[in-house]
C-alpha cells in the first residue's frame, strides 16, 4: 500500500477525511493525494503520524 492509502484508512479510523487532515495541519489541498506517486518528506509523514495518532512506522509499510 502506498502512504496515501495508509493515511486514508488511518483517517477512516479517526472519523475525519484527508482534507481535513489537510487543512488541520496546513497542508495545500490535494498534497496528501499526491503521496500516492510521490515521497513526502519526514517532517510531513510525522506531523500525520502525531495527529492521528499513529507511529510513523505505520505509514511507510
Amino acid at each position: 500500500m502506498s502512504i496515501y492509502e495508509n493515511v486514508k484508512t488511518a483517517c477512516k479510523e479517526k472519523s475525519i477525511s484527508v482534507m481535513e487532515l489537510e487543512e488541520e495541519l496546513g497542508f495545500a489541498r490535494s498534497s496528501i493525494y499526491k503521496w500516492s506517486t510521490n515521497t513526502p518528506g519526514v517532517d510531513k509523514v510525522k506531523a500525520v503520524a502525531e495527529k492521528l495518532e499513529k507511529p510513523i512506522e505505520y505509514f511507510l509499510e
